[in-house]
């Protein structure tokens, strides 16, 4: 804005200096010619003395218009300068509420939705614009209150009944009386049941992941990966999957138990999508242009490089990928939300995820979330 103004100012100066310099050449001219006319008349001049005085006459006026532009133009600067100060002062005072409005738009945009601009002052256009944005995040406020009511009770609901017909199951498996008809058909409802509940439990995980870190705290990446490549290793070794990895210090601020199934979700898809045998599953994490990294990589079937962006949608399954490592004992099947949990935790924890193909088939799957701040670096 101050920029702007003063450009305006100076083309409506140097207009005015134009316009200026304009008339007062005019009135020169009319003065020139009325002093000679009155000359001639007075006293009768011969031709040569009268050019002479015509060329005196000019040369008083150019000197007059020159002066008169030189410091034209030099007050001209001179206010310019004086005016684009005081513009950049009174365009600070102008769009200081915009900036505060701005500040907190982009506070809210991490999902901190209890506070408000409350701008105050005189009822103009920015204050009506601060009080329409404070009544959106009203409802947004309320709406992701609802949200989270909803997805608690869900969680309940949905999950107890579940857990009473798993429990109901076993007992009859576990029954020695139970005949073999009894006990197939019990082996398939447990197998449904427990597809079901992966399937809520990953619905509720990603409508969690989807609303802001409540209660941030202090987490390693490094150490996650660590707990669950060791968790993991047995069904790694009972698939013939070989894990390497490169373990560095990747320290975040946010919710350990959603990042914790972040990581889960990656290495369980690396270690499911694999080769049958002689496989292999990398995993690293570091720190990179102040950004905590945790890349999985796999071996495994080829990826077409198309089919990348829609690996993050909620429900995808590539139609040519099927299960070649699958784990001994395990009896659910995948929904397609591995990798849309993952994208959603790491949005929500201000991060992003991106998958690659691998040269010899697999993926390598790449999560990048900003680092936690150096707590000493604040002293």
């Amino acid at each position: 804005m101050t920029v702007l103004y003063a450009a305006v100012f100076f083309v409506a100066g140097a207009v005015l200096v134009a316009l200026m310099m304009l008339y007062l050449a005019h009135a020169l001219d009319g003065q020139m010619a009325a002093r000679i006319g009155a000359a001639e008349q007075a006293v009768e001049l011969p031709p040569p003395v009268q050019q002479e005085l015509r060329v005196q006459f000019q040369r008083d006026r150019d000197h007059v218009l020159a002066a008169m532009l030189t410091a034209s133009l030099a007050s001209l600067g001179a206010i310019g300068v004086i005016a684009a100060a005081l513009g950049w002062l009174v365009a600070d005072r102008a769009l200081r509420p915009l900036q505060q409005i701005s500040a907190t738009a982009r506070r809210t945009a991490d999902r901190n939705l209890h506070e408000r601009i409350a701008l105050t002052g005189r009822d103009d256009e920015i204050k009506d614009l601060a009080d329409a944005i404070d009544a959106m995040l009203d409802r947004l406020d309320r709406s992701f209150d609802s949200q989270r009511r909803f997805v608690a009770n869900a969680s309940h609901e949905l999950r107890t009944p579940l857990t009473l017909n798993r429990t109901l199951i076993e007992v009859t498996l576990d029954d020695p009386h139970t005949s073999e008809a009894v006990r197939q058909l019990g082996t398939t409802l447990l197998a449904v049941n427990d597809r079901h509940e992966h399937l809520i439990d990953g619905l509720l995980t990603l409508a969690s992941s989807e609303q802001r870190i409540a209660q941030p705290a202090p987490v390693d990446l490094a150490e996650i990966a660590r707990h669950l490549t060791r968790e993991r290793q047995a069904d790694a070794d009972r698939a013939g999957i070989d894990i390497s990895t490169d373990l560095r210090p990747a320290p975040v601020t946010g919710d350990p138990v959603l990042l914790e199934r972040l990581a889960h979700n990656l290495i369980d898809n690396a270690i499911r999508y694999n080769r049958r045998s002689h496989g292999v599953i990398t995993i690293a994490t570091g720190t990179v242009d102040g950004r905590a990294r945790l890349t999985v990589g796999n071996t495994g079937p080829a990826v077409p490089s198309y089919e990348i962006p829609t690996l993050f949608r909620p429900f995808r399954r590539l139609p040519t990928t099927e299960r070649l490592a699958e784990p001994v004992g395990s009896r659910h099947r995948g929904a397609g939300l591995g990798l849309s949990i993952v994208a959603a935790v790491a949005h929500a924890h201000g991060g992003d995820a991106h998958a690659q193909p691998g040269d010899d088939g697999g993926l390598t799957i790449r999560v990048e979330i900003p680092t936690a701040p150096d707590p000493l670096a604040a002293h």
